[in-house]
């Protein structure tokens, strides 16, 4: 999920600043984590690791598991930041953001990714299991460097094929539990992998002009809104159907089940409603795509609720 962050001005920079609280140096460290997309991640570990269990997993577990996800992927968001820096300062929802109002200076910006990565790894591999430790490093290379440094500013399929990044998390929850993979894991890893794109496009389609000014090719960019509802109601199709999947595959019980269905119903109107007032052409403060951007964040939350209490139910009453 991306976060709109607050305009911020006449702000020093933290190295040597004098005028500004510890309170406040924290907060623009914690900023640069982008703790609205770490909080979505975490939704898609947290639950899988009750699949995995086929119940409810060790508590401390748990724990380990959530802090060093989030350690990761602010990790990554850090890194994020700092190379987008040159970016961020084009656009009015980014303008914000500590390096570029020069709260924070790049080199700490770069120091403290680092130290999160580092830290996050330790804390994985020396608590959880070194393969979840190593699914976390994947995800930080993915995000940094396969689609922050290799494709955002390339092709317009940059959050495509970036997204791959987004779907670790799931891999780190099963594999924290089990200490292995599987493939009910391989299909929640692509149900994420391709809700990503109606997920994101719908931002892009409200900030395309901010995108074009920073020259990042996103799709909506750098094609038609109707071209782009296609692809959002063609991903938003695939994304309910892989869901399914995971009924045989679990197996899951009807408590998952009639949650997939219901949401994903919902989720396939809002898509159809945003290619029908697409094709109608008219203004954004019509087209609305932003409705189906928040909606698609409840839908996610919604099935992978489903997949955490589904094994647990059943675990407390089999009969059902």
């Amino acid at each position: 999920m991306t976060t709109i962050e607050p305009r911020t001005a006449g702000r020093t920079n933290d190295a040597g600043s004098t005028d500004r609280s510890t309170r406040q140096v924290i907060a623009d460290y914690v900023a640069l984590t982008k703790p609205r997309i770490i909080e979505l991640l975490l939704v898609t570990t947290f639950p899988v690791m009750f699949l995995a269990e086929r119940g409810i997993p060790n508590v401390w577990l748990i724990l380990a598991t959530l802090v060093g996800g989030a350690l990761s992927a602010g990790s990554a968001n850090a890194f994020n930041c700092y190379l987008d820096r040159d970016i961020d300062k084009l656009m009015h929802r980014t303008e914000g953001r500590p390096l570029v109002t020069g709260a924070i200076c790049p080199r700490n910006a770069l120091i403290f990714a680092s130290v999160l990565g580092v830290t996050s790894t330790l804390w994985l591999g020396l608590l959880v299991n070194w393969l979840s430790a190593a699914l976390s490093v994947g995800a930080i290379v993915l995000y940094v460097g396969f689609y922050t440094m290799l494709l955002k500013r390339r092709t317009s399929q940059n959050i495509v094929w970036g997204g791959v990044a987004g779907c670790m998390p799931v891999l780190i929850g099963w594999s924290s539990v089990t200490d292995s993979l599987s493939w009910s894991a391989l299909v929640l890893f692509l149900v994420v992998f391709f809700w990503t794109p109606p997920h994101y496009w719908p931002l892009s389609m409200r900030f395309k002009d901010e995108y074009a000014n920073a020259g990042v090719p996103m799709l909506p960019v750098v094609a038609q809104d109707t071209a782009v509802a296609r692809q959002i109601v063609i991903y938003s199709w695939v994304t309910v159907l892989t869901t399914l999947v995971l009924i045989p595959v679990a197996p899951m019980g009807w408590i998952y089940t009639v949650l997939a269905v219901l949401s994903g119903a919902l989720f396939l109107v809002e898509a159809h409603k945003l290619q029908a007032r697409a094709k109608q052409g008219v203004p954004y403060s019509v087209l609305k795509p932003m409705r189906l951007f928040h909606y698609s964040i409840s839908y996610l939350t919604l099935v992978f609720l489903g997949v955490a209490l589904d094994p647990i139910l059943y675990a407390a009453l089999p009969g059902l």
